[in-house]
């Protein structure tokens, strides 16, 4: 009798642990998909100001340059 209760118990641990890592996984499923989506709203974000910068110096690569230069400078 002792082990028949034994057994019952291990399964109910199991059928338990089951239901709480089902339960968890369904609660990360959302925050997944909502990181995904801000990470790639800050992807475009990124790449509009790199497209940016790189417009500025392909049209005044050498003003910018030398402004660089002379704020260093001083």
């Amino acid at each position: 009798m002792n082990e028949h209760r034994r057994i019952v118990s291990q399964a109910s641990q199991a059928e338990a642990s089951a239901s709480a890592k089902k339960d968890q996984d369904e609660d990360l499923k959302p925050v997944d998909s909502a990181a995904k989506e801000e990470v790639d709203q800050l992807d475009q974000a990124m790449g509009a100001v790199l497209d940016d910068i790189q417009s500025v110096l392909e049209e005044n690569a050498e003003e910018y340059v030398n402004r660089f230069v002379q704020k260093g400078g001083q």
